[in-house]
């Protein structure tokens, strides 16, 4: 049997007896499983569950013995800081990290807000200057602006993809503007040949926040390699993990020696003590610890990419639960989380809380993300009543600047409609983990009526 569009449509909200799956194409679909004893009924009321194995715990699954060797063996050489030795685990790990990303410099930092902030002040981006970026990320983006002093600009999103929306972008450029900061959530590429557009016409320098990014590619280039530079980060959720830890990539040798010499307390290669700069370094243990696991960094990258595009194939025409939107040119991503867009008119209006509830009954845990955008957060008022930003933007800036700053599309993106799987683990999963994924949100669909 054939539907169009419509029918099929018509056809998902009269039937709820069969499986949403069977609905779309007619057939019984490859990740269907027979039905066991209370199959039908949710977990949530007394059902039995999809799920009844756990993930795997992230990162400690990374913790093999050649980790283990890596991290005692710097212990026991005494080598603990980086400026011990020339070749130690962080100048190692940087030379093995550039490779790997096909750039010529790496710099470790201690986190990949410290990258950011490098980043920016090796730009000399600082008091009455401007730089725009996402309101949905991490704090440590906009925090990264904020330690030199200079203004973080946000521009709401693209609903479907979770990025900074470009076609917004050229509405917040003035002549303060000095940069832009693009930021890849869920480690999928954003909409980077229009913004390296704007940034060229503009005269702008580009910043790619790329700490949930590591090996995604767009239009046959690196994430962090497409901007001026590329930063990363190794905190212990992402998917290169270390605790904390952060690194500078880029193939501009003036620029990274800039980066080198802020992160290293002003101080530059040569030891001397030249311009203001805090101590970002990594240290010998990060070092370490990354190293023991990054010859098998990108086996863990592929096998993101495979089971995610799994899932998207199996949620293929299902308008109640979207894959995070792709933009034309996107090879591959780093999968932080295998992000979704909820729609609740097509669970009955269940409300996001309730289904979460439920899918978690079944065994597999998926979740909201960002609470709030960074628009709505304690900060603007805080660096407002600032006597550096009163002095160095004005009155009349810091007012328009309040007034611009509603970002609709990122509050029905964080209050309603963002779903996670997480990446860094669950994604590590054999296929038939991920047809569990699958088959606890199709479960839910078909009880939507008696959430």
């Amino acid at each position: 049997m054939k539907f169009n569009d419509l029918t099929r449509r018509k056809f998902i909200a009269a039937v709820t007896t069969t499986t949403v799956a069977t609905a779309l194409s007619g057939s019984v679909p490859s990740f269907a499983k027979p039905p066991a004893k209370n199959a039908g009924k949710l977990a949530l009321q007394g059902g039995t569950p999809v799920r009844v194995k756990d993930w795997p715990k992230w990162p400690a699954v990374l913790a093999d013995e050649k980790m283990m060797e890596s991290v005692n063996k710097t212990t026991k050489s005494g080598i603990w800081s980086r400026i011990q030795s020339p070749t130690g685990t962080v100048a190692t790990f940087e030379k093995e990290y550039a490779k790997l990303m096909g750039t010529e410099f790496c710099i470790g930092t201690g986190s990949g807000t410290q990258a950011l902030a490098t980043c920016v002040e090796a730009m000399d981006i600082g008091p009455g200057d401007e730089v725009i970026t996402s309101p949905y990320t991490d704090f440590g983006t906009v925090s990264a602006v904020l330690t030199s002093r200079a203004l973080p600009v946000l521009v709401d999103l693209d609903r479907a993809s979770y990025q900074l929306d470009a076609a917004l972008i050229e509405k917040k450029i003035n002549k303060n503007t000095k940069a832009i900061i693009p930021v890849h959530m869920m480690g999928m590429p954003c909409e980077m040949d229009k913004i390296m557009a704007i940034a060229k016409k503009h005269n702008l320098k580009v910043i790619e926040d790329a700490c949930q990014a590591n090996f995604g590619r767009y239009q046959g280039k690196q994430l962090g390699t497409i901007g001026d530079i590329g930063c990363f980060s190794f905190q212990a959720s992402k998917q290169i993990a270390c605790g904390e830890g952060g690194a500078i990539i880029s193939n501009n040798a003036a620029l990274m020696d800039e980066c080198y010499t802020v992160q290293n307390h002003g101080t530059n290669r040569k030891g001397s003590n030249v311009t203001i700069g805090p101590k970002y370094r990594m240290n010998e243990f990060e070092g370490a610890v990354l190293l023991g696991q990054i010859g098998s960094a990108k086996d863990r990258f592929q096998k993101r990419n495979d089971n995610a595009n799994y899932l998207i194939s199996k949620l293929k025409g299902f308008a109640g639960l979207v894959p995070q939107k792709q933009y034309t040119g996107t090879e591959s991503a780093g999968y932080y989380h295998f992000a979704m867009s909820y729609h609740k008119e097509h669970f009955n209006n269940v409300e996001r809380s309730k289904f979460l509830k439920a899918v978690a009954a079944e065994g597999v845990s998926l979740s909201p993300y960002i609470a709030r955008g960074l628009h709505i957060e304690p900060w603007i008022d805080h660096i407002k009543g600032l006597r550096e930003y009163k002095s160095m933007y004005g009155a009349a800036r810091l007012k328009q600047y309040s007034d611009e700053m509603a970002c609709p599309n990122c509050d029905l993106v964080c209050n309603e409609e963002m779903v996670i799987l997480p990446g860094s683990s669950c994604l590590l999963g054999s296929k038939e983990d991920m047809d569990d994924v699958i088959n606890a949100i199709m479960k839910v669909y078909e009880n939507r009526d008696k959430l």
